[in-house]
């Protein structure tokens, strides 16, 4: 796992590095979010927002210019993330164990008692397509 963007990372415990030399065991989606699991109970949780792409490349692909923000190495190719806004909104998480990862996905869901209500009341009201207020 190679960072080239400081921001990108936006967790601190556990430590980036507890993720190197692990085996990629599950990966899953939750909501918006590519998660990770690798062994240990370890969980690398990844939201690439609106301009976020993930590209197949040759095995220790360069991190060049500003948009390439991290690579996820394995031994046939490395996933770069790149990100072409200049808002600089995606993000990477890691959590240990599957309750910290539930935890962190659950207190995002629910943070506000507002978004929530006015949420359910815009799904029950009627079908279309729901939009950001």
């Amino acid at each position: 796992m190679r960072v080239a963007s400081a921001f990108l990372l936006r967790t601190a415990q556990p430590p980036l590095a507890s993720v190197e030399g692990r085996v990629v065991g599950e990966l899953r989606r939750i909501g918006k979010r590519i998660v990770v699991g690798v062994e240990d109970d370890l969980w690398l949780v990844l939201h690439l927002m609106i301009a976020g792409r993930l590209h197949w490349k040759a095995p220790g692909a360069k991190l060049a210019g500003r948009q390439s923000l991290a690579a996820f190495d394995f031994p046939n190719g490395s996933l770069v993330l790149t990100e072409a806004g200049s808002k600089k909104r995606a993000a990477l998480h890691v959590f240990k164990g599957e309750e910290g990862l539930r935890s962190s996905m659950r207190e995002e869901l629910t943070s506000s008692p507002a978004i929530s209500i006015h949420f359910r009341a815009v799904l029950s009201a009627e079908n279309h397509t729901l939009r950001e207020p």
